[in-house]
């Protein structure tokens, strides 16, 4: 059976939402996406680090339209792993864990995967917003598109912009 690995931030949790929110909250401003095409989370949201160190921050993130289907279907065909970046964010930990069992039921704990570098887990798929992850990876890459990635052309990644693109892409 081959193995996905599934980003959480950026492809299950829909994080610029809650981004854009705390920064409506916080400056009373509205941006858009078009207003931070390009920039990195911490360039276009300057409190962003900050956000994600705060205990509960990571439990309040909206889901990725389609990614409870999207992930289901993928998990009843592939061995999915779900792959965090979160020991950046200690607090995170707890966080996350708790999120993907509140909204992931069916991912057993023995499927997620907290760490501070993804190059350390082998598998056949991944599935992430960062090109940073994606470049080092031996297997299929698939970049997830968010704000920070928009204006990146890069030919060795499949790009899709929604859950039903990656249903189209791997399931059969």
């Amino acid at each position: 059976m081959k193995r996905i690995l599934v980003d959480m931030d950026g492809v299950l949790a829909d994080v610029y939402t809650r981004y854009f929110e705390l920064h409506r909250e916080v400056t009373g401003q509205q941006m858009t996406v078009n207003d931070i095409a390009g920039l990195l989370e911490a360039e276009a949201f300057p409190l962003q680090l900050e956000w994600a160190a705060t205990p509960g921050f990571f439990r309040s993130i909206p889901l990725m339209p389609g990614s409870l289907n999207g992930l289901k279907r993928l998990n009843e065909t592939y061995d999915v792993i779900i792959v965090s970046l979160a020991t950046e964010f200690p607090n995170s930990l707890i966080d996350k864990q708790l999120w993907l069992h509140d909204h992931f039921s069916f991912i057993k704990w023995q499927q997620i995967v907290f760490c501070g570098n993804k190059n350390i887990i082998k598998a056949d798929v991944m599935i992430d917003d960062h090109p940073k992850n994606l470049d080092h990876f031996n297997g299929d890459t698939i970049l997830f598109n968010q704000p920070h990635n928009m204006l990146l052309t890069t030919p060795r990644h499949r790009r899709v912009s929604s859950w039903e693109e990656i249903e189209k892409l791997l399931i059969p």
